[in-house]
């Protein structure tokens, strides 16, 4: 899945405004490549394949020390070029790894952008992470206290598989729509948005 373009982007924030002008409660959505550098895992797996090369070489072959070292460095750049992209490197890391990395990343998008504005406790962050294929909602007490988390569950699992068939633009923006939807009826709009600036954020 493409990260999203500009012009979805603006799509996107549209349809964070449009929602908000339906609710209180502060609305946002964040789409990010990856909740992770994931340092660590093209330097392993580029040195493993690395370590693993000399052993067919030594076996089948009567290649000298120089060559087979020649290999092996080759072999190692190959690798850090090969896992250098963020989505190759979450590849490397496990689906529980992945989806801790996804919901910590949600949490701190959480508290950076709706936890210290006035009606926090009301509102709700979409967060969207490509490399990990993970999505969560998350809320605030207030929102969390009057809207099921089932339903909130359900809006996710529309996006994931909204954004799995190749619409994550169309995905995000529809979600955003549902969760007015959700918050509308206990927070309607007061005329003055407790979240001010960009609703819509693409890393």
């Amino acid at each position: 899945m493409a990260a999203v373009s500009s012009e979805g982007a603006k799509a996107i924030e549209a349809a964070f405004d449009a929602a908000q002008a339906r609710t209180r409660a502060p609305l946002m959505g964040v789409v990010a490549e990856s909740s992770s550098a994931y340092a660590a895992a093209p330097l392993a797996a580029a040195f493993l394949i690395a370590l693993a090369a000399p052993w067919p070489l030594l076996l089948f072959t009567e290649i000298s020390a120089e060559r087979i070292f020649a290999v092996q460095l080759a072999l190692a750049l190959f690798g850090l070029a090969l896992f250098s992209h963020p989505r190759a490197r979450a590849a490397l890391s496990g689906a529980r790894a992945r989806r801790a990395k996804g919901h910590r990343a949600a949490l701190v998008q959480f508290g950076a952008r709706l936890a210290s504005h006035a009606g926090g406790d009301e509102g709700a962050l979409i967060y969207v992470s490509l490399a990990e294929h993970y999505a969560r909602v998350v809320t605030g007490a207030e929102a969390a206290r009057l809207v099921p988390a089932a339903d909130w569950q359900a809006l996710v699992d529309r996006l994931t598989k909204a954004i799995a068939s190749g619409g994550l633009e169309t995905a995000v923006a529809q979600a955003a729509a549902e969760a007015a939807d959700m918050l509308a009826p206990h927070f309607p709009p007061s005329g003055h948005p407790a979240a001010r600036g960009a609703r819509f954020h693409s890393a």
